[in-house]
């Protein structure tokens, strides 16, 4: 379980360095980039290897229900990041598409593992995510939601980038054992 909350606490504070010690960051230049993308890099490396070793209380499990519900939120999650790299229409009704698609990932996966690894790995990213909002809507004001310029045409895209790469992340999950369905 160490190396899971490990995994997540670089996560986060590689995230959040850049709003909690903005001068710190600004003096660091590039080389604060390379720092951050290697810890975020170490992160990623703790919680996929320290997932799967957590051990620890189990308060529910998963649910047919649940189940279709986390596969619709993790359906919107992917949306949103396709479309926060698109630039699609959704991009001009929520402020912050990237952030609410972890937030939507998380919970969806809360909805169905309710293991302390889970509760670590989600709760905490989802704590990350939620910190994250504030800290930007503090910091740079709420701005006005700018209006995408997008056509149907990128939206179609969107929509078909998301149903593939859905489809590649359910799949994923299955051959590393991990089911999608039921």
């Amino acid at each position: 379980m160490l190396m899971l909350i490990l995994g997540v606490s670089l996560w986060s504070l590689a995230h959040l360095f850049k709003r909690l010690m903005p001068a710190m960051r600004e003096r660091m230049g590039n080389v604060g980039k390379l720092v951050v993308t290697l810890v975020l890099i170490g992160s990623i490396v703790l919680m996929i290897a320290g997932y799967p070793q957590a051990t620890g209380s189990v308060w529910w499990v998963r649910q047919p229900l649940w189940v279709s519900v986390n596969n619709l939120l993790v359906l919107l999650a992917v949306y949103l990041m396709v479309s926060s790299t698109m630039k699609t229409r959704v991009t001009g009704l929520i402020r912050h598409p990237q952030l609410t698609a972890v937030k939507a990932w998380c919970v969806a996966h809360l909805l169905v593992n309710g293991d302390a690894a889970s509760l670590v790995l989600f709760g905490g990213l989802l704590a990350w995510a939620v910190v994250s909002v504030i800290l930007i809507n503090r910091q740079d004001g709420k701005a006005a939601i700018r209006q995408s310029s997008a056509g149907w045409g990128a939206e179609l895209v969107g929509i078909l980038v998301t149903v593939a790469l859905y489809g590649a992340i359910a799949y994923a999950h299955g051959y590393l054992g991990y089911p999608v369905h039921g």
